[in-house]
């Protein structure tokens, strides 16, 4: 069986299949090599998704581990706790001990699986006002930029305390000029161009964790390894050598 990458995020997760998605990407990338798992929930906050951990990472889902679990979670959580929004707030200590609960979970569980955290995305205040998820009487946006760089960097610290990879989307958006429009579609979603910058940097870390489509094996034979003078026999050498 192919190897599995999981994804388990919140709603920049769930969409990331649509056209241009970072995890419709990846599986494009891993074609042949790996199978890309969507486990995306919108709205969802790291305390939520302790709550479903088990059922969404559980071992009966693969007959064996996974290669890498990529754990995507911090922009709701960073939701401000006295805005139109603060049902999905959790605080910032709460966060980063529920990341490594998180963390912790996929390695009794896939004690062999790679984990990859990335952080929340940068934040365009103004285009939220312009997108509510819900009534917003106050007139102010229901996450800030600050916020949600303190969450990116409590990622991020929680990575290292783990031993684990993780991804600062936070920093990485922002070294680009015209970012809150190249990137974000209402301020908190990702455009194509903010689904490539994810893309591309998730399949960085993974080559540099040993994962990539040159080093996984192909799932059967490839056309150019199958014998014209004798195709079958070539299935037949594969599995031989499995």
């Amino acid at each position: 069986m192919r190897p599995k990458i999981y994804l388990f995020g919140d709603s920049i997760t769930e969409v990331s299949f649509a056209d241009g998605g970072w995890g419709s990407s990846l599986a494009n990338h891993f074609s042949r090599t790996a199978d890309v798992v969507l486990r995306g929930y919108s709205g969802y906050n790291t305390r939520w998704a302790l709550k479903v951990k088990e059922n969404v990472l559980h071992p009966s889902e693969s007959s064996r581990p996974p290669a890498v679990v990529i754990v995507f979670f911090g922009a709701n959580d960073a939701c401000l706790p006295d805005r139109s929004s603060a049902f999905q707030h959790v605080p910032l200590q709460e966060y980063k001990q529920n990341l490594h609960s998180i963390v912790d979970f996929i390695k009794k569980q896939w004690p062999s699986s790679r984990i990859l955290l990335i952080t929340p995305p940068p934040m365009d205040e103004a285009a939220r006002l312009l997108h509510p998820f819900c009534d917003n009487p106050s007139g102010l946006p229901e996450r800030t930029n600050e916020a949600a760089g303190n969450y990116a960097k409590a990622c991020v610290t929680v990575a290292s305390e783990c031993g684990v990879v993780a991804v600062d989307l936070w920093t990485k958006m922002q070294q680009y000029p015209g970012w809150k429009k190249a990137y974000l579609v209402d301020g908190l979603h990702l455009t194509e161009n903010g689904n490539k910058v994810v893309f591309e940097e998730v399949v960085a870390r993974l080559k540099e964790q040993g994962i990539s489509p040159e080093t996984l094996p192909a799932d059967h034979p490839l056309l150019s390894d199958i014998d014209a003078e004798d195709p079958i026999k070539s299935f037949e050498n594969y599995y031989l050598n499995r």
